[in-house]
């Protein structure tokens, strides 16, 4: 069975949100199946970590329906809400270590918050889920000695440790280096695939992205204009998806944002 076959374990069905009068979204529908890393992509500005935060919660929908794991995520109380959060992992863009915190007691940290268990298993699962993410070695390290890849995957190895069913990526590939990169992106689809996850990784980064991703989505205006493969995202004959995939500086998104013409406000008086 294919993961578009299986349940839809996050599902956004004509979700309207605004921020006072500009409307980020207007009517998305958006699904995540199991086992599935999906990648959600657009220009700046467009909506595309609100999304994640839609997704947990944070913030809600002015309309559609917001569903994780068939729980309207909306209507469910506080205490239901945070329940439902612990099947999630976030690693967000700026990694958001404690830097007075070592890399062992960052990834302890929610173990120590929010289960019951001993000193002797939190350190066997620490060390299991760094050992994940190749840090290890590094746990007696602090933050502030960590490269920008390391402190990105020891956020991963906390963002694990609960064992979640989803985890939602917040510019995961944001000021790495090439080769921390494709770590980072080696780890999310192995990940990915050895424990069963369901990934959403929100990326600026269209190409790595795309390699990792069974599916993605392209959102802008408020709206997705393009869904599928990365194979059916690169074989479109949009001009704009073109534009977008490819980088390129000419086509459909003008690049000089509305004004009237330049010599209409040079000849103008000063105010």
């Amino acid at each position: 069975m294919s993961a578009t076959d299986s349940e839809a374990l996050i599902d956004l069905s004509g979700v309207v949100f605004s921020r006072g009068p500009n409307r980020l979204f207007n009517g998305i529908d958006l699904q995540a199946h199991r086992g599935e890393v999906v990648a959600i992509m657009g220009p700046s500005g467009t909506g595309k970590t609100t999304l994640l935060r839609l997704i947990g919660g944070q913030l809600r929908a002015h309309a559609g329906r917001v569903a994780v794991g068939g729980q309207a995520v909306d209507r469910l109380s506080r205490r239901d809400l945070y329940r439902l959060r612990r099947r999630m992992g976030v690693l967000f863009q700026s990694g958001a270590l404690f830097t007075d915190m070592t890399c062992f007691d960052n990834v302890a940290f929610p173990l120590r918050e929010h289960t019951g268990l001993s000193e002797a298993l939190i350190r066997t699962v620490v060390l299991m889920k760094l050992e994940a993410v190749g840090l290890r070695g590094a746990r007696d390290l602090y933050p502030g000695e960590l490269s920008g890849g390391m402190s990105r995957r020891v956020s991963l190895a906390r963002a694990l440790a609960l064992d979640p069913e989803i985890i939602l990526y917040d510019e995961p590939f944001a000021g790495q280096d090439p080769i921390s990169m494709g770590a980072l992106m080696q780890l999310i689809r192995q990940l990915n695939d050895a424990l069963g996850l369901t990934s959403v990784v929100v990326s600026h980064d269209v190409d790595e992205t795309l390699r990792i991703a069974d599916r993605a989505y392209v959102i802008s205006g408020g709206e997705i204009i393009a869904a599928g493969t990365p194979e059916a995202l690169r074989d479109s004959e949009s001009r704009w998806l073109d534009q977008f995939l490819n980088a390129l500086p000419d086509g459909p998104v003008p690049f000089h944002y509305p004004a009237p013409p330049i010599a209409d406000d040079l000849r103008a008086e000063a105010p």
